[in-house]
């Protein structure tokens, strides 16, 4: 097929035009050039304006998600893999095994190319380690000051098994919740890269798919697991909440048991911050029945994505829904709702 357009994109120099999101040539070869270019795959390369495909037997799961993260680079990733894990992880805390993905992209006006091109580079590499190709997509620009660079939405597909069934609302008195590692590293990592937060730390985003980490966990315990969550705005204390409420039960977790690592405890002092609400992207809580939470814990800790894996508490009877934590002292304190955004954009 012969090259419809006179010259080649400049993605080393050139900058969104509002005809960049116009339906016309320079649309129809910013798509061609960059985004099937880079997340180059068979549905994709169909040019329609849907994905069709075939769905493997069992129940669909679909899952979409905002993301409007600042700074859009930050240390352990950037936008465009955390448009990507951000959405795998939903789909995958239902037990399901993501699919395909399909992405929205909001351009401001003079954002440059080479910036999108390495965010649309980044999230096809993550979509291929994932195994979601992103196989449908829109792309939008609006007027210079009206945005802030990108903005990327993504909407994901998967199918959840027969035999599975893992949801919120499923905790039960007796249960034993995990946690997949240390809490806290992806809200320390963007405020340190925020110009009015800086501040020296080794710490990057713990960003990451955990669809192969929750295959390996609903493959060795299918009818124990009875909830998962990815502790993400809000961190850990919004999760267990969450849960609280959905299922109509309390829980007690130990502090000594929750993994943090020494250098986001110390960030957290610094900002007065409690690590508990700090915000996560590769990480997950699991609830499931308490016979099985040892063995759970072993196969979770075999993984790459859970080695710091803990058990950090219980469920229990509790009318009012409280979230409580033994603390290192021996008393217990409430883990309530965050009240206001300790940090916004943080995902």
């Amino acid at each position: 097929m012969p090259n419809p357009y006179t010259t080649k994109l400049n993605t080393a120099t050139g900058k969104v035009d509002l005809s960049h999101g116009g339906g016309g040539r320079a649309m129809a070869q910013l798509i061609d050039e960059l985004f099937i270019k880079h997340f180059d795959n068979d549905l994709l390369r169909q040019h329609n304006d849907q994905a069709l495909f075939t769905v493997p037997a069992g129940r669909l799961v679909i899952s979409t998600d905002g993301h409007v993260i600042s700074p859009l680079f930050f240390p352990g990733g950037d936008i465009g893999s955390l448009a990507v894990h951000g959405t795998v992880n939903d789909v995958a805390m239902s037990g399901a095994k993501p699919l395909y993905l399909a992405a929205g992209f909001i351009l401001e006006e003079g954002f440059p190319l080479a910036d999108l091109e390495k965010i649309v580079i980044s999230m096809a590499a993550a979509a291929k380690r994932a195994g979601t190709p992103v196989v449908t997509g829109d792309t939008k620009v609006v007027e210079r000051g009206k945005g802030d660079g990108v903005f990327i939405t993504t909407t994901g597909v998967g199918i959840v098994s027969e035999g599975v069934n893992i949801s919120g609302n499923l905790a039960q008195p007796g249960c034993a919740i995990l946690v997949s590692g240390s809490i806290g590293d992806h809200g320390v990592a963007i405020m340190a890269g925020r110009e009015n937060l800086q501040f020296d730390t080794t710490i990057v985003s713990d960003s990451a798919a955990l669809n192969s980490l929750v295959a390996d966990m609903v493959a060795a315990a299918p009818a124990d697991i009875r909830c998962l969550r990815d502790p993400t705005r809000g961190g850990l204390a919004t999760a267990l909440n969450e849960l609280a409420q959905q299922s109509g039960v309390g829980m007690v977790i130990d502090e000594t048991q929750v993994p943090i690592k020494s250098e986001v405890k110390a960030a957290c002092e610094i900002l007065g911050l409690d690590p508990l609400y700090v915000a996560n992207e590769g990480k997950l809580v699991c609830i499931c029945n308490a016979a099985a939470a040892e063995s759970l814990l072993a196969v979770m800790r075999k993984h790459p994505l859970g080695l710091d894996a803990a058990i950090i508490g219980e469920v229990i009877a509790d009318e009012h829904g409280f979230v409580q934590m033994t603390t290192a002292f021996g008393g217990r304190r409430i883990v309530d709702w965050p009240v206001g955004e300790q940090l916004p954009r943080i995902c």
